[in-house]
């Protein structure tokens, strides 16, 4: 595992530009999101930049941020700097994880396979996506020891569900991200205008396919009404597109239209809207795996899932993907810790784009706060490399940020340490 020193990167950034190398990835999180939609195609980046409806909730992600400023405290000896964290009995060389972010082959051919490496490189935990495009296994494969956590969309199928559980265990999961809100999928403009929905050409569905449960589903009957449809370049795209990506041989999997059954099981079994708080003890009772609920914005929701037993609460909203006008991640935080009292850890995402962004989430109580967006961006960029370059720079600006602000660890970073914004 490599190991973060912000003043050395700092240097080294330096003493490349005087020989007139720059970078692989912009330090400017806006440069940093243009250049990937530059390289992007429209679909992808509708996917993955876009959120829900008039995507006010993603951008008060963004805003909420500035009504709180950090303040520094000066004199404080600050030569030795510590971002160590406890993690869910884990030590991580600092209090960020990589959020789920599904469908990354739109991002990268290279997909999972090169942030699960560039995670490892750096000890940084990543939580592997319900909606992969490469098996956990073999995300897992690539990590060694390295933390990694899964995340699970409650499916149709307790049997799926059941199997997903299980071989989160086997790969060496340290916990389970439950997420709750997107049950159905929130009404997303960019994608919509496109007519563009990414599992329906078998991209995003890697867990799935690669699941022996959802194998034995595809055979079951299947009552779903088949939309008609003329023939047309896209449709037959569409069709190519499934049979490349499934499992085995690509002809076979044309002949036999078995892609296509899973893409049609997937759209069957993927969302349960009614879910309720009853069904979390089948999780308790079929995991020894720390629970985790994704996706809490109210205060007395966080009660409710401590009353149910559950280790870790995530404040989320899922990067404003799911509700327009919804309240922003960073505004529900603190009545949410309130809530909590350090009865138990509590993991943040939704508009965090830099290392003050992070440091204003753990002042408020966040135990570590998720990468998301920006990750992809450089993996788009740049495939593991930049992916690493990224991590590496988030390291050293939060360690810069954290001596600058008076903190020579983590535990130092606390709600004395902000000031509410003007």
């Amino acid at each position: 595992m490599k190991k973060a020193n912000a003043l050395d990167r700092q240097r080294s950034v330096y003493i490349a530009g005087a020989a007139g190398r720059r970078q692989l990835i912009p330090f400017d999180p806006v440069v940093l999101e243009q250049q990937a939609k530059a390289k992007m195609d429209p679909a992808a980046a509708a996917y993955v930049i876009g959120a829900a409806g008039l995507e006010s909730t993603m951008h008060a992600n963004r805003s909420d941020f500035e009504r709180y400023r950090i303040v520094p405290r000066m004199l404080r000896n600050v030569e030795e700097r510590d971002m160590s964290t406890s993690f869910f009995g884990q030590t991580i060389p600092a209090p960020f994880f990589l959020a789920p972010i599904g469908v990354l082959e739109m991002a990268h051919p290279d997909a999972e396979n090169a942030v699960a490496v560039a995670a490892a490189e750096w000890g940084i935990p990543m939580i592997f996506s319900n909606q992969a495009s490469v098996p956990m296994e073999q995300c897992a494969a690539a990590m060694g020891n390295s933390p990694r956590m899964f995340q699970l969309y409650w499916s149709r199928s307790n049997d799926l569900v059941l199997s997903f559980l299980q071989r989160a265990e086997a790969c060496g999961c340290s916990a389970l991200v439950l997420t709750l809100d997107t049950t159905m999928l929130g009404w997303r403009i960019r994608d919509l205008d496109l007519g563009s929905l990414p599992f329906l050409k078998g991209m995003g569905i890697a867990q799935y396919t690669s699941d022996p449960v959802f194998q034995q589903l595809m055979d079951m009957p299947d009552d779903m009404p088949v939309p008609q449809a003329n023939v047309t370049v896209d449709a037959i795209r569409t069709l190519f597109s499934a049979a490349r990506l499934h499992p085995g041989s690509f002809w076979q999997n044309l002949r036999s239209g078995r892609a296509l059954k899973a893409v049609r099981t997937f759209t069957r079994l993927y969302s349960r809207p009614n879910i309720t708080w009853a069904d979390l003890p089948f999780l308790r009772q079929n995991t020894k795996l720390p629970i985790i609920l994704k996706g809490i914005l109210h205060p007395e929701d966080a009660r409710k899932a401590l009353d149910y037993g559950v280790d870790g609460i995530y404040v989320s909203n899922h990067g404003g993907r799911q509700v327009d006008g919804a309240v922003s991640a960073i505004a529900a935080l603190p009545a949410i810790v309130e809530a909590v009292r350090d009865k138990a850890p509590i993991l943040f995402d939704s508009g965090v784009r830099g290392a003050a962004d992070a440091f204003k989430a753990l002042a408020l109580g966040a135990t570590a706060v998720g990468i998301g967006r920006p990750y992809c961006y450089a993996l788009t960029l740049g495939g593991r490399a930049g992916v690493s370059e990224l991590l590496e720079n988030w390291l050293a600006d939060f360690e810069l940020t954290m001596g600058l602000a008076g903190c020579k660890n983590v535990a130092e970073i606390h709600k004395a340490t902000l000031a509410q914004g003007a």
